[in-house]
């Protein structure tokens, strides 16, 4: 006795499931590494005074995360593949926790997007005022790499008043040789306007989550018939 219709379409969505969530996890991994290695960035965990930043935390949430995803792909995909009850259990566990936590962390991003948006501004303030005091080339990279990706300098965007004016960029037009927007409004502001665009992608992860926990389920109830039905036939024969 094998799956039935069900069982196998659960089965193979599972596998694609976990070659999609492999990807993602891949991506989470790899841009935290690139943020804590990257010579634009690797600076700023040097700094103790900047080790309970936003950015540092927000960088090793991103590193543990995908390899969280990775283990669990692990576990789906052994599971599924080889259709194995105790690691698909397992992976289940894992699915329903990441399912929760990913739409917890949804909700209070978007809740308090005002808050973390103002984190992120004051961790790009202190990074500034240690520029100011010492002038470390390292932190001169980084708001290097701020300012230009962020278009902003500084945190009046006075070009005349700035100090680090040399880590700014080139003004698009002639107000900007003046004024240019300030970093941490311009910080702020992006978390504010993408609040919704976090959560949308937050609870639409929990969701892809809850399908394959769904899918998970109804897999492991085939398996447990099976073989079931297969202690049952050599109890009869035997």
């Amino acid at each position: 006795m094998g799956l039935d219709g069900c069982g196998l379409v659960c089965k193979y969505v599972l596998v694609v499931f976990n070659i999609i969530f492999a990807v993602v996890g891949l991506a989470f991994l790899g841009l935290g590494l690139w943020l804590r290695f990257s010579n634009d960035t690797r600076g700023i965990f040097e700094i103790e005074a900047l080790n309970s930043s936003a950015f540092v935390i927000g960088v090793t949430v991103l590193i543990t995360l995908g390899s969280v995803m990775l283990l669990v792909v692990a576990f789906g995909d052994y599971g599924a593949c080889n259709e194995n009850r105790c690691a698909l259990q397992v992976f289940s566990g894992l699915l329903a926790f990441l399912a929760s936590a990913e739409i917890v962390v949804g909700v209070l991003a978007y809740s308090n997007s005002d808050e973390v948006g103002q984190h992120f501004a004051e961790f790009y303030t202190s990074m500034y005022a240690l520029y100011i005091k010492n002038g470390d080339p390292v932190i001169a990279i980084t708001l290097t790499f701020i300012h230009d990706r962020l278009h902003c300098c500084g945190v009046t965007g006075v070009v005349v008043l700035e100090i680090a004016k040399k880590t700014c960029p080139k003004p698009d037009g002639i107000l900007e040789h003046i004024a240019m927007p300030n970093c941490p409004g311009v910080i702020a502001n992006v978390f504010d306007r993408k609040a919704p665009l976090v959560m949308g992608v937050f609870i639409g992860t929990g969701a892809l989550l809850i399908t394959a926990l769904v899918c998970t389920v109804i897999l492991l109830k085939q398996l447990k018939k099976v073989q079931q039905a297969i202690t049952a036939y050599y109890t009869t024969v035997y």
